[in-house]
């Protein structure tokens, strides 16, 4: 427990809460203070002015990262027929229909987005109970409801990142790796950002971006400047 304090005290070293860094200086930051003994995620958090208690400021959507995430994405699919065979051709790890409820239903979950075809979202939404607090329900809205499973799949495990605004008006997601060169995870960065701000509801009054800061999985955050990001 020393060992840890002893490190998170030196990564706190020389860190202006207050502050507001650029794109360029808060990423060289965070990544010489990425010294776990893992390949740290890089996480980025927005503060958004909306309430998604009310339908009409919910802020969803997804992007896909240019350098992508640097995460082994595990795909499932609900899927009958040619397009099981389909999904498995292009590379899903788990591909079924009502055996796959099953498996799914009593907390079995092996794999890290869930796409189904339309016909199988009768038989999805049943598990809304189970694959909604991760954030794994399929939706048309981000593409995991389809009937082109391939391009789906390949999105999935190519860097597509989906977001969705939490209860605080929070919107959170990785944006790479700490061993992502400093260009890469800006270049990420910027994808995200414009992604979320693309996406801001009509009824959104006011600043839409409060907040946004990076951080690594075992670093401090750093608060970012907007404009520098957005430039």
């Amino acid at each position: 427990m020393a060992k840890i304090a002893k490190r998170l005290a030196k990564n706190m070293d020389g860190v202006d809460r207050t502050k507001f860094y650029s794109l360029d200086e808060a990423v060289k930051l965070v990544k010489a203070r990425a010294n776990a003994k893992f390949n740290e995620t890089i996480e980025i958090a927005m503060n958004l002015g909306v309430d998604p208690r009310h339908s009409d400021q919910m802020v969803r959507g997804v992007v896909n990262l240019p350098n992508g995430t640097g995460r082994n994405m595990r795909v499932g699919v609900f899927a009958k027929g040619a397009k099981a065979e389909e999904a498995k051709k292009a590379g899903a790890e788990v591909v079924g229909a009502e055996d796959l409820f099953e498996i799914v239903n009593k907390g079995t979950i092996e794999f890290d987005r869930c796409i189904a075809t339309p016909d199988m979202m009768g038989l999805v939404g049943r598990l809304g109970k189970v694959l909604g607090p991760r954030g794994m329900m399929p939706n048309p809205k981000v593409g995991t409801v389809t009937m082109d499973v391939t391009a789906a799949i390949k999105a999935a495990k190519g860097g597509a990142v989906e977001f969705r605004v939490e209860k605080a008006g929070i919107v959170q997601a990785g944006v790479g790796k700490a061993s992502f060169s400093e260009e890469q995870i800006a270049g990420n960065i910027k994808a995200f950002v414009d992604a979320v701000i693309k996406a801001k509801p009509s009824a959104s009054k006011g600043t839409f971006v409060k907040k946004l800061s990076i951080s690594s999985t075992m670093g401090p955050g750093f608060k970012l400047d907007l404009a520098s990001v957005t430039a």
